[in-house]
């Protein structure tokens, strides 16, 4: 592998015009491409084949308009008034008949009719419902229906329009999300000492992460893409992007500073560090691509979409970099006396001794008393992790919407005028009727779900528990109805998942008492059901990339304890993060700071994602510093020695692209989409204590608690495994042509 890429470098190094000429191609082809099929996106969570689902498809077949996307018009009277007072009651009905004259909207329910109106007599609700679903919604319908409510507005009243039409929207990226790039660019001059090095490690990540982006938005006109994908995309790929480039960049100024020549160095940095990116980048690609296993459309679109932005990350560091590293030449060479120059002069005065670098220093430290330090990490992360165990999840609605859209006053209005309950109702579909007794089996079954009127309003004998009332409702055709059923709580709320389950079993009992064909559908069953499917593919999908990585670590370092105390590492890691967004997003700790809008639960992607997209960042700070780790010890170091030399070479690098990434991921957790949010703030810690506690802290513990014990491999094995030698030990036979000449006024 090293000999390859040492070989590849040197070919971009020498031939830099070429390598650099077909990468801005592909970059002008990618753009052309989106401008010319670029699609929309589509936030329409679903999973095919579910039953839900396949009774929503079933009902838009029987009746497009009782499938389609709902909206819900909330008119609110001025205090110490009421909604059937003449005047407010009569701009009502006007804008009743106006919204129903709107583009693509099948019907409006009158509030008087339907007695939609609040016990207080100060609400009012009006149900919109569109012929259409509500990724085929015109851009500005949420407008048109605003613009429809003048009438009632004019007479002095508050109206809210919302509904599960406008639950969603695409994530836009502002200037805020840019604070990640400069404190990268900050950090990478820090780290290089040189605004030549930091300029050019940044370009090419741009370069990368702009190819894959807009190759994945490109997509977005041929398949299913959610907004959530491509800023998914652009925080992975940057982070990725950046911290690859960081590696190699960083080796290539360090074997400058020796008196490498520059073109055998960007050879050997490629071949080196480059192999260790390789593998790194595998294990990324491995994770998100593993997001497929679950079976979920829009979650395989987000995991691949961020894999092949990723993929892109590591073939422009491996051939854009040293391209660029020719046009540089020798003007990356440490300047005399500079940072930079002093830092290598004393790596190699202590070569074989530890130097007083806080790498070593800091691993000095933490391997003095690896017991004790183990027993610390452990503990501690097990703590942070305690929150993690109620972990709740569901798909977000109009309640997790920033408090200042109408979308989240309309729904905030409906729980407080009509119960929350009428945010969320669920819709059972009675299917295969004789067309005779279709309005009698559709009444028992209302009857059956939410029991028969007593007399009192809002009150009924048997059904079932957090039913509020259920409504039938004969189809076209006389062959399909459905009833409507409104629980007492809210869409979230796990008595609404019970009640699904309940409403399922009930199902049963009326297909054997009515021939019927029963299911249960609508928005909230749909998002239940992705949630239970979501939670049930946690276990396989860690055990399938876990292990599919535990072997590409195997490969990598030859040893059988490092991949095990890696993968053990990251679950650490991820339950600390897992913790950390329980104790904000649901419990509330310190939400005002994180701009959280509402708690409740967690977004019900956002654990897979996060397992995903963390393991691979996880096994890059892995690679990078056991790597080098295993170097010392292959080259003769001894166990306990290797680590901390291990550390002096690498530690510095390796915080460097852990603040990267953290400021990559901080920057977007002030983004006002909540799923974003979630993930990116998850993401943020999980880096943290991934880097600092684990890696840098538990991991060089561990291998001196073990000694020589954590590079063993059965031989059987060892003859089994190919030899990848990430390390590049086989580079010293590789015969170096003679370097070309360096142009007059490089140096």
């Amino acid at each position: 592998m090293s000999t390859l890429l040492y070989r590849l470098g040197r070919a971009a190094y020498r031939r830099r015009v070429l390598f650099s000429a077909a990468w801005v191609v592909v970059l002008g082809a990618v753009i052309a491409l989106f401008l010319t099929i670029g699609g929309e996106f589509d936030d329409e969570f679903t999973i095919p084949g579910s039953e839900s689902q396949a009774a929503l498809d079933q009902l838009g077949q029987a009746s497009p308009g009782a499938a389609g996307a709902g909206a819900q018009l909330v008119f609110i009277a001025p205090e110490g008034a009421t909604v059937v007072d003449p005047q407010y009651a009569a701009a009502i009905g006007e804008v009743v008949a106006t919204a129903g004259a709107v583009d693509q909207v099948a019907a409006v329910q009158d509030p008087f009719t339907s007695q939609a109106v609040s016990p207080d007599g100060r609400a009012a609700l009006a149900s919109v419902q569109y012929g259409v679903s509500a990724d085929q919604l015109s851009g500005d319908a949420l407008e048109q229906l605003q613009q429809a409510t003048g009438a009632a507005t004019a007479a002095g009243m508050e109206v809210e329009v919302g509904g599960n039409a406008f639950n969603t929207g695409a994530v836009t990226v502002g200037p805020t999300e840019l604070v990640g790039v400069v404190v990268a660019v900050l950090v990478l001059v820090v780290t290089f000492g040189s605004l030549l090095a930091a300029g050019m490690n940044l370009l090419t990540a741009l370069v990368g992460v702009g190819i894959g982006l807009t190759g994945l938005l490109a997509t977005s006109g041929v398949i299913t893409l959610s907004s959530t994908a491509p800023t998914l995309a652009l925080m992975v790929g940057l982070a990725v992007g950046i911290d690859y480039t960081l590696f190699i960049l960083s080796r290539h100024r360090s074997q400058l500073a020796a008196g490498m020549a520059p073109e055998e160095s960007a050879a050997r940095a490629t071949g080196t560090a480059g192999s260790a990116v390789v593998f790194a980048g595998l294990t990324v690609i491995i994770a998100l691509a593993g997001l497929s296993v679950v079976g979920i459309p829009f979650l395989t679109v987000m995991g691949l979409g961020a894999a092949g932005t990723v993929l892109v990350a590591v073939l422009v560091a491996l051939t854009l970099l040293p391209a660029l590293l020719g046009f540089a030449g020798a003007r990356l060479v440490p300047g005399p006396g500079s940072r930079a120059a002093r830092r290598e002069q004393a790596l190699a005065e202590h070569a074989g001794a530890p130097a007083r670098t806080g790498g070593a220093r800091w691993a000095a430290l933490v391997t003095r008393r690896p017991a004790l330090t183990v027993a610390v990490c452990v503990v501690g992360l097990l703590v942070m992790a305690i929150p993690a165990l109620q972990l709740r999840l569901s798909l977000p609605d109009a309640g997790t919407a920033p408090a200042d859209t109408t979308e989240r006053q309309a729904y905030d209005a409906v729980s407080r005028y009509f119960g929350p309950g009428v945010n969320g109702p669920i819709l059972v579909l009675l299917s295969e009727l004789d067309p005779a007794t279709a309005e009698q089996t559709a009444n028992e079954a209302a009857v059956t779900i939410g029991g028969t009127p007593t007399g009192t309003p809002g009150q009924f004998d048997g059904g079932l528990d957090d039913v509020v009332y259920a409504a039938p409702q004969l189809l076209p055709g006389g062959t399909d109805a459905i009833v409507q059923v409104v629980p007492e709580s809210g869409p979230q709320d796990e008595a609404t998942t019970d009640l699904v389950t309940a409403l399922r079993d009930t199902g049963a009992e009326l297909e054997a008492r009515t021939g019927a064909q029963v299911a249960v559908t609508g928005q909230t069953a749909v998002a239940i059901d992705v949630s239970t499917r979501l939670a049930q593919a946690l276990l396989p999908f860690t055990l399938v990339v876990v292990g599919l990585a535990l072997v590409l670590l195997l490969l990598v370092f030859r040893s059988v304890l490092v991949p095990v105390k890696a993968a053990l590492g990251f679950l650490l890691s991820v339950g600390a993060s897992f913790g950390a967004v329980v104790a904000v997003f649901q419990w509330g700790w310190l939400m005002d700071v994180f701009g959280v809008p509402a708690t409740g639960p967690v977004i019900s992607f956002m654990p897979i994602l996060l397992m995903a997209v963390l393991f691979g960042l996880a096994m890059d700070y892995e690679v990078f510093l056991v790597s080098r780790m295993r170097e010392e010890f292959v080259h003769g170091g001894a166990p306990r020695e290797s680590v901390v030399a291990g550390m002096r070479h690498a530690a510095r690098v390796v915080v460097a692209a852990a603040l990267i990434m953290f400021a990559v991921f901080a920057s977007f957790v002030h983004i006002d989409d909540v799923t974003v949010k979630a993930i990116a703030f998850g993401l943020a810690v999980g880096v943290l204590v991934d880097a600092f506690v684990v890696r840098m802290t538990l991991v060089p513990a561990v291998l001196a608690l073990v000694g020589r014990s954590a590079w063993w491999l059965p031989r059987w094995l060892d003859r089994l495994l190919p030899d990848l030698d990430v390390e590049g030990a086989r580079l010293d036979a590789v015969r170096a042509p003679e370097p070309e000449p360096e142009p007059a006024g490089r140096r």
